[in-house]
Order: structure tokens, then C-alpha cells, then sequence
């Protein structure tokens, strides 16, 4: 038996399942579009709880499959019956919202043999009633841009996940190395005193009590740990709404070795107090002069 989180995403063509598909792999979910209903007892029984990288599983299923509406009933009751806990998504989308969201990808809906849009559209929400009423949850993304559904999937998976979705790292380096190309927030400690400058702490690096004492010490580096890191708290849970899997915040000094290490090292201890997915790496600290 499968003990990891299982979604049943399904719904209107159209109402967004490709973006809620993307939420979950950055959620960390093992995501199958269009999967065959009549596969998916089979898929489960694979040794997928092995892996522990995995949150969950999620599966697109939709009116793509011929037969899918006959099917889908007697596969979901038997997941049911032997014990399987999953929970069914359905996407909808109010139908001026759907022929737009058509005319602007110019694509064609699945059930269009010939009638037109809105009556393909129309059919296949008269088929699928009877799955939206199954369903644990309805969501209506008539209102939501990309960013905002995202948000709202990644909220409902933290329900049964303690981490947070979006990963931080936090990056030290040197600006003579060039900036980090994966960067989202670039700041540059260069107005801090430089312990290079400081024969016996030149050799030293900004993991070296020394040199972390010399830079923290200063009265300047404290009133902007505490401005910047206060930005960050202010920050992080706006880039979470507007969906984004990973937050990179670059820290710079001359070489990288010495300020930014040491300011990238407090930034670091002060975020992951919040939070669990929080990375610390040194770029350059390593590099020689």
C-alpha cells in the first residue's frame, strides 16, 4: 500500500490543469498528465514510497481519454475499497473565461468534432457532473492569473506538508567573479569595512569567528542585518503568493571571501529560524586572489 499523498486532479479543458500540474512538481509531487484511470491501480502499486525526495503523487485525469466518463466511477470506488486516501481537484472555469483562455492559445477542445466551441464546452461540463460532485474540492479559476492558482494549490498541499513550498538559498560572492545568473536579489556589502585590509585577517575566510567578530561588530553591519533582514521578512511571503518555487539572494562583496560570507552566514541564521528550506552555499570563498 502506498502511503504517500495522492491528488486526482481533473476538471474543464481549459481551466488551468497544466498550471496546477507545475504547482505540484515544484511542491514536490510526481506529477502524470492525461494518465489513463483504467492505469492507475497499476501505477500504484509501484515502489514509489521508496523515494523520499517525494511529497505525493498527482494524476491528470480528463475528458482526453476516450471512455474516460464511463470509466473513472468504477476505478476511483476500488482505489476506495482498498484503503487508498486520495483527494479529487476539479478545475472549472466560468465558459465566457474558457472560450477567451481557447481564442488566445488557438487550440482545440477535446470534444470538438465539428460543432463549435461553446457547444464543446457545454457537453463537456454536462459530462462531467456527475465527477464534480465527487469531487473534495472545486476550485474556480475564473479570477485567478497563473501566479495566483499556484498560490492557492501550493496552499493546500502545505496542509499536509510542515515545510515551506518555496525554497530559499541564501548565495555569497564576489563581484569580481561576475553576479550569480540565478540571482532574484542582488546586495552588494561592499560599504563594510574590509578585514582584507587587516593582516591577520587577511588569510582567513568569513566562517572564521575573527573575521565574523570583525564584520558583525561593526555598528553599520548591524543597523543593516536588521533593515535587510526586516525587507526579507516583508519579502519572501509575496514572492510565495505570486508563486515562486525558489528565492536566490545574492550577497557580494569585493573577492567573497571575507564580507559577504560572514553577512550571507547571519543572513542564513536569521531566515532559517522561520523556516526549514533554507540553503546557505559560498560561491568564490574558496577562490584564490
Amino acid at each position: 500500500m502506498i502511503h504517500l499523498k495522492l491528488y486526482i486532479i481533473t476538471g474543464l479543458s481549459g481551466s488551468g490543469k497544466s498550471t496546477v500540474v507545475e504547482a505540484m512538481e515544484d511542491a514536490g509531487f510526481y506529477c502524470v498528465d492525461n494518465m489513463p484511470v483504467a492505469l492507475l491501480p497499476k501505477f500504484l502499486e509501484l515502489p514509489l514510497s521508496q523515494d523520499s525526495r517525494l511529497k505525493g503523487l498527482a494524476f491528470v485525469m480528463d475528458i482526453r481519454e476516450r471512455g474516460f466518463t464511463e470509466r473513472y466511477d468504477a476505478v476511483l470506488t476500488a482505489l476506495r475499497e482498498h484503503g487508498y486516501d486520495f483527494e479529487i481537484l476539479f478545475l472549472e472555469a466560468d465558459e465566457a473565461v474558457l472560450l477567451r483562455r481557447y481564442s488566445e492559445t488557438r487550440r482545440h477542445h477535446p470534444l470538438n468534432g465539428g460543432r463549435g466551441l461553446t457547444e464543446s464546452i457545454r457537453d463537456e461540463i454536462e459530462l462531467l457532473k456527475d465527477l464534480r460532485q465527487r469531487a473534495d474540492l472545486v476550485i474556480d479559476t475564473s479570477a485567478y492569473n497563473v501566479h495566483e492558482l499556484k498560490a492557492a494549490i501550493r496552499k493546500i498541499v502545505i496542509r499536509h506538508d510542515a515545510t515551506d513550498a518555496m525554497r530559499i538559498q541564501v548565495v555569497s560572492f564576489g563581484f569580481k567573479n561576475g553576479v550569480p545568473l540565478d540571482a532574484n536579489l542582488v546586495m552588494d556589502v561592499r560599504f563594510i569595512a574590509n578585514p582584507y585590509f587587516i593582516a591577520r585577517l587577511k588569510p582567513l575566510d568569513g566562517e572564521n569567528p575573527a573575521v565574523r567578530d570583525y564584520v558583525l561588530g561593526q555598528r553599520d553591519t548591524r543597523l543593516f542585518l536588521d533593515h535587510y533582514c526586516a525587507l526579507l521578512d516583508h519579502l519572501i511571503p509575496l514572492y510565495e503568493k505570486e508563486g515562486k518555487a525558489y528565492l536566490n539572494i545574492a550577497v557580494g562583496c569585493t573577492g567573497g571571501r571575507h564580507r559577504s560570507v560572514a553577512i550571507a552566514r547571519s543572513i542564513y541564521e536569521r531566515v532559517s529560524k522561520s523556516r526549514r528550506r533554507v540553503a546557505l552555499r559560498h560561491r568564490d570563498v574558496r577562490r584564490e586572489d
